[in-house]
């Protein structure tokens, strides 16, 4: 049986986070499977996110650098790059995450993390410049 308040948290917690992108992400997730979405803002957001210890700044640069390294998750990556973003980190943590990187998961890692960085960089300043009629 679905917890009704850890996905109403979960999905407070994302939104938190991740902002727009993180709902049409959930959006396109449940159009697929309304069960994964479900999982996701219960399990990660409702509880993991959620959980004492470490502030959201923290668990975005670790979720940027786990992602970072596996390098094959260039969606996911972007998504937490913008939470990253969205809860205090600059661009030049970000950059420097990645720089990290190269030392523990190799430079094509490092590498196409610091691609994902710049389009998630280029996305953000369009959308600035759009809504302040630049």
């Amino acid at each position: 049986m679905a917890d009704d308040s850890r996905y109403e948290q979960g999905y407070a917690r994302l939104k938190e986070m991740q902002g727009d992108a993180g709902e049409a992400a959930i959006r396109h997730i449940a159009g697929i499977s309304p069960d994964m979405a479900r999982y996701i803002l219960e399990f990660v957001f409702g509880e993991i996110h959620r959980r004492p210890g470490l502030d959201l700044k923290t668990r975005e640069i670790a979720a940027v650098s786990a992602l970072t390294a596996l390098g094959n998750a260039a969606p996911q990556l972007r998504a937490h790059i913008h939470g990253a973003l969205n809860v205090g980190c600059t661009e030049q943590e970000v950059v420097e995450i990645m720089i990290q990187m190269a030392a523990y998961a190799g430079f094509p890692a490092a590498l196409n993390g610091l691609f994902a960085a710049r389009d998630v960089f280029t996305e953000r300043a369009s959308k600035s410049k759009q809504r302040n009629g630049d």
